[in-house]
């Protein structure tokens, strides 16, 4: 028989109680713990994917951080019995905030991909909130048939050790990101290029991603002066001369992505990536009205007044 549990003794509760706790929480918490370890080891192309979820550009780094911090924080108590019925909390927290947001923004993002975990695609509509609303049943399972969480000094621990690592991937995160030396040349239209002339720009993008659409269009409304601009496709490059021609970028076409990821880490488009003698200046993954502009022209890559014109390899 089931007994509360009192100052003497731990909960007892039948066996298929116990598993299915067991079983709730290693399947929540290895889907926490998958999001939350991309956001900290990754947390640009997390920036990029809440960016295009509508979140604000200018908090969305600081954000995709500190919720990849509470994601693998929230796995490491699920997978502990001791801390679990928090885990189960946070994890339930977590679940319908996420929801409430999506439900805030579904007439903007509905049919928009979930961006929500890595390597899982999903699609915002009626689907995504029955799968969100299944895991906080597997929050509740996981949490419920469980003892009640103690230590609290070991909890505090737990997560200060995670932020720790979170702030460390970013800071080499950040440290790759700038003064790499690019490849000497990379083919663009069929001819050698040089990155070590000069100030390149090079966008990065995906031609059906309507985000990567509006960035090239704003981009194209600059006057890059002597900058020379690069475009290259992610995915599906067929498509990348009549995007490029559609969004009005006078820009050369390379076709030399895996020799670039070789050197650089590249985020999900929208991304730009500003050289200059073959150096990279810096890196974009916000883009709206305000920039990359503004960090452009201070860098001196486009000039003070806007046109409608841009530099040709």
């Amino acid at each position: 028989m089931a007994q509360p549990e009192d100052a003497t003794g731990p909960l007892i509760l039948p066996t298929w109680k116990t598993l299915a706790s067991h079983v709730s929480a290693v399947v929540l918490a290895a889907i926490f713990l998958v999001s939350g370890l991309w956001k900290v080891v990754d947390p640009l192309a997390a920036a990029v994917r809440m960016t295009q979820a509508q979140f604000p550009a200018e908090f969305s780094l600081p954000v995709a951080i500190l919720v990849g911090t509470v994601e693998t924080f929230t796995a490491v108590l699920l997978l502990v019995p001791r801390f679990r019925r928090w885990g189960s909390y946070l994890a339930a927290l977590s679940l319908v905030a996420f929801m409430a947001y999506i439900g805030y923004y579904y007439h903007v993002l509905r049919g928009e991909e979930c961006n929500c975990f890595p390597w899982i695609k999903r699609m915002v509509g009626p689907g995504f909130f029955v799968s969100d609303a299944l895991m906080v049943g597997l929050a509740a399972v996981a949490g419920w048939w469980v003892q009640p969480s103690r230590s609290r000094r070991s909890a505090a621990v737990i997560l200060a050790a995670v932020g720790v690592f979170a702030l460390a991937s970013f800071g080499i995160s950040a440290v790759r990101q700038r003064g790499v030396a690019a490849p000497e040349f990379v083919n663009v239209e069929g001819k050698r290029f040089a990155l070590h002339q000069g100030r390149v720009f090079i966008y990065f993008f995906d031609p059906q991603c309507s985000h990567c659409d509006q960035a090239a269009r704003n981009l194209a409304k600059l006057n890059w002066g002597d900058t020379k601009l690069v475009a290259m496709a992610t995915r599906q490059p067929q498509f990348a001369v009549q995007f490029v021609q559609e969004a009005g970028l006078k820009a050369g076409i390379s076709s030399d992505l895996g020799l670039l990821k070789g050197v650089f880490k590249i985020p999900d488009p929208p991304f730009g990536m500003a050289l200059e003698s073959g150096y990279q200046k810096s890196v974009f993954t916000q883009f709206d009205e305000q920039e990359p502009a503004a960090t452009l022209r201070r860098l001196g890559f486009v000039r003070e007044t806007p046109a409608d014109k841009g530099g040709r390899p």
